[in-house]
């Protein structure tokens, strides 16, 4: 082919591709399959590769991402991003009405409703009809330059349709993550920390906290394919610009849709304040229909003349106002109390509510937490309590209504023995949980533990996850972590929901255990306050199991970045004789107990020397265990969270938000795979 012939195909490709975009991400009817789309776009990319010098930056290729981004060149926006004006009444809206009305007396007023959608504001700019730049809010007066990354949103046109706009112009809106995304990553994350034994408090406490956050989160990711993974979507409602064919607001947006916008198909046009109601109030009882977050709705005066004249003030327009929804909650009754026992010993209260309705799901139960916050709500079994889904995965409790005390109500009285073994529980001065000592007897604890050390950053042991560890817990096959080398495949075979392929693959693993490094076989064992990190640094420094055992408070202490925290309890860990006898059993199996001085585990450089890098979220060509392992190798600190002390950042895809966004607030710089490769040469 000709570069000739090329640069027509690519045209008629190009043009192909942005149709069935247009049809799948904004107007939700495709007219071909998943499978013929991918075939026109592996074309395309195969002729933009063979005549690099025809790649456009707006091509459909550039939605698959693969730019890298390493620092987002701040933009001064053209308009200011001014924030609006809040009200949570019709009291105080209706109050905004009559200002407008007052200072409009000899005009006919008319408002255009929207949806306000709980997401992240961008500013598009858009020259000769294709997308020039993509800014997000910032501080309104600047923001930073995502174009990479938003050119991966499939409902974002990347070239218009003909149509009669300006040569340039603005189009801001807001950027979501779908409730059906967010829930997908979030499963898979779970699943991932299940894997790992983590309870279901801790997998609460590690989940992305909402759909806005995760979508803020996303756009920051320096890596664009990485943000193509995920699929974002953006609407689209409000135009900035000179040259613009129309006289309202309302008009605006249906000339928008033409062009190829995702306009909402939600936008109502109101001429009285009992419509602008009803519409409000419509929302707020349907808003879980929806296949995204709204947090209320936006009014508008219609009319552009009106709009300039009615003005400005320093922060927001007096032309428009949004309407904020509270916090979705429910109104239930607490039925009982239930207590759940973790791996630690950590004993957590778990609200058993009156099944509710609560953003489109049956609520059943609502994190407690600890004792304190029973004492603060002074619950009640009977209570109504108001529960509500914040940024929390699971909802919580958040008031009682004690008007409606029924007079049979019991007060709340925290358990002092634990719910499984009936042994005393204890609370350790500063802490806020209260502990179940018998870490021997206690079942939750004991399958905790064995799920722990068969986990995927432990021995990672193939078919002995927490139900197998359980299920092989009730039939008295394994009572602590040594049980496990003595499993034969014909005791395992019989068991509910196994065979023999299943036994012989999970004897296999629990084989190929016997090569994993000492450094996770101490984390493997469960010290408590010994994470992957610490456990690497004490297996580093002391180089075998004899040696640790025997160390004093001071040896300990001496070792990099070990507390007096943690080595008390390494120490309290080796004083137990059982434990001794565990690990016995352990080095007679055949587990690793010393460092292998091999070439692998021998320091390449310093060139990270003095640095603390934290790593989080996934990568394409390393683990992140050998990312850990490679900042030591050269000489630099692996850090568990971003703090004063951490240099680095270094994020891959489905990183939580919560580590980005306290980076950014402590002017903690975020690097890439590709940059941290560049680090250490």
């Amino acid at each position: 082919m000709t570069k000739e012939e090329a640069q027509v195909r690519i045209a008629q490709l190009s043009h192909q591709l942005d149709e069935h975009n247009h049809r799948y991400y904004v107007l939700s009817h495709p007219i071909i399959s998943d499978f013929e789309f991918d075939k026109l776009l592996e074309e395309l990319i195969a002729l933009e590769k063979q005549f690099p010098e025809l790649l456009s930056p707006n091509s459909p290729s550039q939605r698959v991402g693969g730019a890298i981004t390493k620092d987002f060149e701040t933009v001064i926006h053209k308009y200011p991003m001014m924030s609006l004006g809040n009200t949570y009444s019709e009291e105080e809206l209706r109050d905004f009405d009559e200002r407008v009305r007052k200072l409009l007396p000899d005009d006919e007023i008319e408002y255009v409703c929207e949806l306000k959608f709980d997401g992240v504001a961008i500013g598009l700019t858009y020259k000769d009809g294709e997308l020039l730049r993509a800014v997000t809010r910032g501080d309104s007066i600047q923001g930073d330059d995502v174009t990479a990354n938003v050119r991966t949103i499939g409902s974002i046109p990347l070239k218009l349709k003909k149509g009669d706009y300006p040569s340039e112009f603005e189009i801001r809106g807001e950027i979501i993550l779908p409730r059906k995304e967010f829930d997908r990553m979030n499963a898979e994350l779970a699943d991932q920390l299940a894997e790992d034994g983590y309870s279901d408090e801790e997998i609460n406490e590690q989940l992305y906290r909402n759909p806005r956050n995760t979508a803020s989160g996303t756009l920051k990711q320096q890596d664009s394919a990485k943000v193509a993974t995920r699929k974002l979507d953006c609407f689209l409602y409000a135009l900035y610009g000179d040259g613009f064919p129309f006289k309202t607001h309302f008009e605006s947006l249906y000339k928008a849709r033409e062009w190829g916008f995702k306009i909402s198909e939600h936008v109502k046009l109101c001429k009285t304040m009992e419509e602008v109601m009803l519409y409000i109030n419509s929302w707020e009882q349907n808003r879980d229909q929806l296949g995204f977050d709204i947090d209320g709705v936006v009014i508008k005066v219609n009319n552009y003349r009106l709009q300039q004249e009615l003005g400005y003030t320093a922060k927001s327009p007096r032309w428009a106002i949004a309407y904020k929804y509270r916090a979705q909650a429910a109104v239930t009754i607490l039925n009982d109390i239930g207590y759940q026992v973790g791996r630690t010993g950590a004993i957590t209260p778990v609200a058993h509510l009156k099944p509710v309705q609560l953003a489109g799901t049956i609520v059943k139960r609502a994190s407690l937490h600890n004792s304190d916050q029973i004492e603060k709500l002074a619950l009640r079994i009977g209570d109504t309590v108001m529960v509500e889904k914040g940024g929390e995965i699971i909802p919580k409790i958040t008031g009682v209504d004690i008007s409606k005390r029924p007079i049979e109500a019991v007060s709340v009285v925290y358990i002092t023995h634990c719910p499984e073994c009936n042994t005393e529980l204890i609370r350790v001065e500063g802490e806020a949980n209260h502990y179940c000592p018998n870490e021997n007897g206690c079942p939750p604890q004991i399958v905790g533990r064995l799920a722990h050390f068969t986990s995927r950053k432990a021995m990672n042991i193939d078919g002995l996850g927490s139900e197998t560890m359980d299920l092989l817990f009730r039939q008295n096959l394994v009572h602590n972590i040594a049980d496990i080398y003595d499993l034969k495949k014909e005791q395992i075979a019989v068991l509910e929901r196994m065979g023999e392929k299943s036994a012989s693959n999970i004897i296999e693993g629990i084989n190929k255990s016997k090569e994993v490094s000492f450094e996770r076989v101490l984390y493997a064992i469960g010290i408590r306050y010994v994470g992957d990190t610490v456990a690497r640094k004490l297996a580093r420094h002391f180089k075998n199991i004899d040696a640790l055992m025997e160390a004093n408070f001071d040896q300990l202490i001496e070792a990099p970045e070990i507390g007096e925290k943690i080595a008390q309890s390494v120490l309290k860990y080796f004083a137990d004789a059982d434990k001794r006898k565990v690990l016995d059993r352990l080095k007679n199996a055949g587990l690793q107990f010393e460092i292998i001085q091999d070439e692998a585990n021998l320091p390449l450089s310093d060139k990270l020397k003095g640095i603390t890098i934290v790593v989080t979220g996934t990568f394409e060509n390393h683990e992140r265990e050998e990312l850990k392992k490679l900042i030591e190798l050269h000489g630099g600190k692996n850090g568990s969270s971003v703090t004063g002390k951490t240099n680095y950042l270094l994020a891959g895809a489905d990183c939580g938000p919560s580590k980005l966004e306290k980076a950014e607030k402590m002017k903690v710089k975020v690097i890439s795979e590709k940059e941290f490769d560049v680090m250490i040469g």
